[in-house]
């Protein structure tokens, strides 16, 4: 009976003192608790934005511990690929390749050896290859077939090349913005992950070679389910309106005015162009001229016959032409309407104009922000003077010194009768870059196909300090220790 009752002091004793040491092992566990990151290393993505005109490699970077701290991605390297986009070796899709090898050797250099193996590469093709696509499938298969075969001859992780839809190129810009912003969420000082007070989500406003795109939150309900999207983003559900007027790019347009001129001029030759400058001479074949989806042809010509457009400095003139090129009372939901009787509506908030937006306005002096007064006096003044007074201030070699006027002109046309600014002029934001990063679909692209922003908002990683950690240990370590000290007395106990 006494040993009996020996055994259950013994093992009572056991339980109390495990039972005191789990609770200090517990206490050092819970109280001073410290927010730390991952053991990281940079990661690195790149993305090919091959475009209507030309084709540039975007390089980013990042903490690998993928919490996605907002503005943690930046962009390190931009490499411009030489020559045309790559729709325009339709002719030759090999060479679609091979002009890429430049830009991949500077990858290359940039970065680490021991890492490019798990680098993503993507290639993302717009406008000019859509109307290629277009035109003829089989060549737009084998463009991407070559390019895609010259990538994989790096030692990169390869994740495919393809054609982007419009509304995917407007949706991925309008993602870079508001990263970029800060729009969708931020990592305070304190260590917390919060969304932003009084949350300002901006607009996007591309427009490139072959395509303009449109991107914003409206302040009402979308209409039309083909002009909308729903991402949901770091827990936060978003309705965005987006739009792709495919043949409204820049270079298209000038196209489409080209032909317009030439149906209206009759027989009269040379044409008269208002928007080139007096005494600039352009002379195309009607091969060149016609070449494109974008614009109809005649029923019959002569691919090799020539026509030349000569200059003439009538801004105004100039301005009403583009208004022609445009369908801008065909709308069967006036007045939510862009142009081209498509569904849009009011426009909503501030908005950022990049890509050919931007480069005109900058040429012009008129960026990041003017006065719709100084804006129109600005462009009026420009077109009106002569080519020989452009020539002397400016370089020849710039190759689109001859459309600054032409492409200032389209472009207020497309904001103010097109999207309807007229009231909001004052939101637009002329701007190449935020944060030191390029505004364009790329990043956009490369962070939802990496995983980069969650569709729920991230979790915080906890710790504790080194010192705590080994403290926690000792003592856990120290409870072992005595529970089976003490078990061993027991067993061998004999009294």
């Amino acid at each position: 009976m006494n040993m009996s009752m020996g055994k259950q002091v013994a093992l009572a004793a056991v339980v109390v003192v495990m039972g005191c040491v789990g609770i200090i092992a517990l206490i050092l566990t819970l109280v001073q608790h410290h927010l730390v990151d991952l053991p990281h290393r940079m990661q690195y993505g790149m993305v090919f934005d091959a475009g209507s005109t030309h084709t540039s490699l975007y390089m980013y970077r990042w903490p690998g511990n993928k919490e996605n701290n907002t503005g943690v991605v930046s962009q390190m390297l931009v490499c411009d690929v030489d020559g045309d986009g790559i729709s325009s070796y339709a002719q030759d899709p090999p060479g679609a390749g091979l002009s890429l090898r430049k830009c991949l050797e500077s990858a290359l250099v940039a970065v680490p050896a021991n890492q490019q193996r798990e680098t993503p590469v993507y290639l993302g093709a717009t406008a000019g290859m859509r109307l290629l696509q277009l035109q003829n499938h089989t060549q737009s298969y084998q463009v991407l077939e070559q390019v895609t075969k010259a990538i994989q001859g790096y030692p990169f992780d390869f994740r495919g090349a393809r054609i982007l839809s419009g509304m995917e190129e407007g949706a991925y810009g309008w993602i870079t913005i508001n990263y970029l912003q800060e729009s969708f969420i931020k990592h305070t000082f304190e260590g917390e992950w919060v969304s932003p007070k009084g949350r300002k989500i901006w607009g996007a406003l591309d427009m490139g070679g072959s395509s303009t795109q449109i991107s914003f939150t409206p302040g009402q309900p979308v209409q039309d389910p083909a002009s909308a999207l729903g991402p949901k983003l770091y827990g936060y559900q978003y309705e965005v309106y987006t739009h792709s007027y495919l043949c409204y790019g820049k270079e298209q347009a000038m196209r489409k005015l080209r032909v317009h001129l030439l149906k209206m001029s009759g027989s009269t030759r040379p044409v008269k162009h208002p928007c080139y400058h007096l005494g600039y001479n352009l002379t195309l074949t009607l091969g060149d001229l016609y070449d494109s989806p974008c614009v109809a042809r005649p029923m019959t010509f002569d691919p090799a016959s020539e026509v030349t457009f000569t200059g003439t400095s009538e801004p105004l003139r100039c301005l009403n032409q583009m208004k022609n090129i445009m369908n801008l009372t065909d709308c069967s939901l006036a007045p939510d309407c862009g142009f081209n009787g498509v569904y849009q509506p009011p426009v909503s908030g501030d908005f950022f104009a990049f890509s050919t937006y931007y480069y005109t306005f900058d040429f012009l002096g008129l960026a990041p922000q003017s006065s719709l007064a100084q804006v129109t006096t600005t462009i009026d003044t420009f077109c009106k003077r002569t080519w020989d007074s452009l020539k002397a201030e400016y370089s020849e070699k710039d190759k689109y010194l001859r459309d600054y006027c032409a492409s200032a002109n389209y472009i207020m046309t497309v904001l103010l009768d097109g999207y309807k600014f007229n009231q909001t002029w004052g939101n637009i934001y002329f701007q190449r870059q935020v944060a030191d990063t390029d505004i364009n679909w790329t990043l956009g692209y490369m962070l939802n196909l990496t995983n980069l922003i969650p569709s729920e908002r991230p979790l915080v990683v906890t710790g504790v300090q080194h010192g705590q950690w080994a403290a926690e240990v000792f003592f856990i370590a120290f409870a072992v220790f005595l529970s089976l000290l003490v078990l061993a007395i027991l067993l061998l106990w004999n009294p």
